[in-house]
């Protein structure tokens, strides 16, 4: 427990330091590529390309992993040729993101152009820069079983260097191409980036660890006098279709605000709600999706009996892991909880004054302002939700995940619900304000069946103790100061000044 516990914190920190360098690599190639690409050019491949990308790869793999990091070893007293067999098993599932992830890119690439608006379809070299996008997920994919192993033997090092590497190469692509090559090459540009991350990322698993074989391998067992062939360790890959049926409504959740803004939104405007999400989720990569990936690693790990042979209401893993694990989720929720606090209390009335800083006046005068502001707000829910469901997905069983399924579409609908009568009244930063909302109801759920969770097991779990009514007391005054110095528009200087007051009271009464 104590060697996972410490490599599960140099796995944090690791991907933390990872998540600065490369957002700052990001945040100036963006700082850019605003400047050097339309903000109709920039919609397309940070909402629409993306939308592309992300929905290959998590459909293809997302399940998978996070069956995976459940995997055991066989117990110590079966035979040598039982412990190769259930490798071989387990291995073979690791193979499925890239078997699956060939037809699904196909499938993706051919259906996204189909359905894409006239004013797209009219972009130069459209075509082209969706297959290579296509083709740069399936690159990823085929490092996916060399990545999981790499995860299930702790050694993040690898990871953090492939990634690592992947943007920086993809920076330098991009850039390089909208400085020499015409403005109607843009897609291109970003296309060929993409491609360069994907191939950046097999190329250092590939130097780490040889190519794997991509056919599984037949175990045959024998029994009674009768013989049967397996591919897949049965309950792995129970577990791996399980996740699987689930990504696909959680992705809807994840990214249904971008398939809507590239759906009914004119192309400027997908450039500012672009924009202002990579700048507001800034915070979120850097520090929340690191804690939310360590997080899930950590309890997988950690309570992989309970959720890999047992019924969910039968406790197996050792109580002591279980009062650990109680102990970290509640450290955690404590830390994000204060943090969101404060984002909301200081986010808002200072995005007026970073707004010039960082954003072109041609962005100003889009949505990219008002969506920066709702954002301050989306945040904290969503980091908050994040580390809750990598704590669900780590000890749900099948029947588990069936449950959650149902619960999924009716979030499902309540999104796609808010997501209209918003976006009708506010536009795209009503599309925000449905993602909080669905946020808000997933993490509702996610904390009733934590408790219920640590309850079987006899254990109290709390993740709002030691919140002291004080510091709520502060941060709600410190939220009303602001807005007022926001408002009195006495200067950035005096308003910054005001703030930085206001965090050294907090930071005294925290």
């Amino acid at each position: 427990m104590a060697s996972l516990g410490s490599k599960a914190l140099a796995s944090a920190s690791s991907l933390v330091f990872l998540q600065i360098i490369s957002r700052l690599f990001t945040f100036a190639l963006n700082q850019a590529l605003v400047r050097l690409a339309s903000p109709q050019t920039y919609g397309i491949a940070s909402i629409q390309f993306e939308l592309l990308l992300s929905t290959i790869l998590f459909l293809s793999r997302e399940g998978v992993r996070n069956a995976l990091l459940r995997s055991t070893p066989e117990p110590r007293n079966v035979s040598v040729a039982e412990e190769i067999e259930h490798h071989i098993l387990t291995s073979n599932v690791s193979l499925l993101p890239t078997l699956a992830g060939g037809p699904i890119a196909l499938m993706a690439t051919f259906a996204y152009y189909a359905s894409t608006s006239p004013s797209t379809r009219s972009q130069p070299y459209l075509f082209p820069s969706i297959f290579l996008y296509g083709l740069s997920a399936f690159l990823e994919l085929l490092a996916e079983p060399l990545y999981i192993r790499a995860q299930n033997e702790l050694r993040f090092q690898i990871r953090v260097k492939a990634e690592g590497t992947a943007v920086a190469t993809k920076t330098l692509v991009t850039l390089a191409i909208l400085l020499i090559a015409d403005p109607k090459w843009s897609l291109v540009a970003f296309a060929l980036g993409q491609l360069a991350y994907g191939l950046s990322i097999l190329v250092t698993f590939v130097l780490d660890r040889e190519l794997p074989n991509y056919w599984p391998r037949r175990i045959t067992r024998g029994k009674h006098g009768e013989s049967h062939s397996l591919y897949f360790d049965p309950t792995l890959l129970g577990l791996s279709l399980a996740m699987t049926k689930q990504s696909l409504v959680k992705h809807v959740l994840t990214e249904g605000d971008k398939f809507m803004v590239s759906r009914f939104s004119p192309l400027s405007d997908q450039g500012g709600y672009a924009l202002a999400s990579n700048y507001g989720s800034l915070f979120a990569r850097v520090l929340f999706q690191p804690v939310e990936e360590t997080s899930r690693l950590f309890f997988s790990k950690t309570l992989s009996a309970d959720s890999l042979t047992e019924p969910s209401n039968v406790p197996s893993s050792p109580a002591a892991d279980v009062r650990t694990a109680s102990s970290i989720l509640q450290d955690i929720v404590f830390v994000e909880i204060h943090f969101a606090l404060l984002m909301m209390s200081f986010g808002p009335p200072f995005i007026s004054t970073l707004i010039p800083l960082v954003l072109p006046s041609r962005y100003i005068q889009t949505s990219a302002p008002t969506i920066l502001r709702a954002y301050m707000f989306y945040l904290p829910a969503m980091a908050l939700n994040g580390v809750l469901e990598a704590f669900v997905s780590s000890v749900s069983t099948p029947q588990d995940l069936a449950r959650q399924s149902k619960w999924m579409i009716f979030f499902s609908g309540v999104f796609v619900l808010s997501g209209i009568t918003l976006g009708s009244k506010m536009g795209d930063v009503g599309l925000v304000w449905a993602n909080v909302i669905n946020s808000v109801v997933r993490a509702v759920y996610c904390w009733m069946y934590i408790e219920g969770w640590f309850r079987k097991r006899g254990e109290k779990w709390s993740g709002v103790s030691g919140i002291s009514s004080g510091v709520l007391g502060v941060l709600v005054l410190e939220a009303v100061v602001l807005r007022w110095s926001e408002g009195r528009g006495r200067g950035p200087l005096i308003h910054i000044g005001i703030g930085v007051l206001c965090l050294s009271v907090f930071l005294a009464t925290w």
